[in-house]
């Protein structure tokens, strides 16, 4: 079975290969080819870990606001 892409990824999937990928950063010994790609792999699930977080937001957001006007407050 193949690995989703990407963009495809849950939040924690993400996440997980994201620490991944920095540990290889750290821990040097690639060559700049070979760092550049696995820097720019980084940005991509990144960037799939700020997409999650930003739905979660806007769903607590939502969810707030609807408890809100269920009160009456209007505040």
């Amino acid at each position: 079975m193949s690995e989703p892409a990407t963009e495809e990824l849950g939040y924690e999937q993400a996440r997980d290969r994201l620490v991944e990928v920095v540990r290889e950063l750290e821990a040097g010994g690639l060559s700049l080819e070979q760092s550049l790609a696995l820097w720019e792999k980084g940005e991509k699930l990144a960037k799939v870990c700020e997409r999650h977080l930003e739905g979660a937001r806007e769903r607590i957001e939502a969810a707030l606001a609807s408890v809100e006007d269920e009160s009456g407050d209007g505040q």
